[in-house]
């Protein structure tokens, strides 16, 4: 195998440099204004803050209630999470395993659904949640479970069409062997389908959480004061006289801390999950 030349090979590190630099910045702005008092953040920007201070990471929790943001945040996007990683596994099992009648247009429909930007359906999703609420006395805008049945229904198709591909991908030999030793369709797929398809699994859980955990449009609409989340309460920073940016800086960098930390942590299998599902 030929290696590059070293002109190519100190080109690349520049632009990768460069490029790290670039997407760097942004995050050393947020840590530097969150560490200032908010008379350095009014005025002309500076790195050095003029004082050094921790006081925005406490204050972030009085200004607004923050905490109570982030712990409907966090069970909105774990509800989500788990209730479209569930469908999505029997879904795309079925499309995977069986040929039945619609199984193509089912196929076509999951992916057409992705072809619409989301706030085509944010009315139609109000209308008919207020309408089922006059109707039956079901409480769907406004509450939790309204907006977990919005995100789920965001996620499901690309997590349906991501493991029907990784389904796929594992040979169908396994579901033979396991029917011979006499396991059934759900067993086979507890037993043997789900632990192969782990990565998968995986990879389809970080895009369901995420998808909801920094979605605004939707919350802000479908959502009021006690149900509101984390994406919609930084609003909250800014009064009508001033805008507290070092505690937003905090807030943030706060907010950021679940999604990162879960990122680390399961970048192995996100990686492997998204290179086995999207390639057949």
């Amino acid at each position: 195998m030929l290696r590059p030349p070293p002109s190519f090979r100190w080109a690349r590190r520049v632009f990768l440099t460069l490029l790290t630099g670039f997407v760097l910045t942004p995050v050393l702005v947020m840590v530097s204004s969150s560490l200032k008092p908010l008379r350095d953040v009014q005025g002309p920007f500076r790195w050095i803050p003029s004082e050094l201070t921790f006081r925005p990471y406490l204050d972030i929790w009085s200004t607004v209630p923050l905490a109570d943001y982030f712990v409907n945040s966090l069970i909105v996007s774990v509800s989500a999470t788990v209730l479209s990683v569930l469908i999505a596994i029997f879904s795309a099992y079925a499309v995977s395993r069986y040929r039945f009648r619609g199984r193509k247009l089912f196929t076509v429909t999951v992916l057409s659904t992705q072809m619409f930007p989301g706030i085509l359906f944010l009315l139609p999703l109000f209308l008919i949640f207020v309408n089922i609420g006059n109707a039956t006395g079901v409480a769907l805008y406004g509450s939790r479970g309204g907006l977990i049945l919005t995100y789920l229904t965001f996620s499901l198709p690309f997590s349906i069409w991501m493991l029907v591909g990784y389904f796929d991908s594992i040979p169908r030999d396994l579901d033979e062997a396991a029917a011979v030793d006499g396991c059934g369709p759900l067993r086979t797929l507890v037993r043997i389908v789900v632990p192969a398809a782990t990565p998968g699994i995986v990879a389809v859980s970080v895009y369901a959480f995420m998808t909801a955990w920094g979605e605004v449009l939707f919350a802000s609409v479908m959502t009021n004061d006690t149900t509101r989340t984390l994406s919609v309460g930084l609003q909250g920073y800014a009064t009508q006289n001033d805008v507290y940016w070092n505690q937003v800086m905090a807030a943030s960098l706060v907010v950021s801390v679940p999604v990162v930390a879960g990122f680390l942590l399961l970048q192995r299998y996100l990686v492997a999950g998204l290179t086995a599902g999207a390639v057949k």
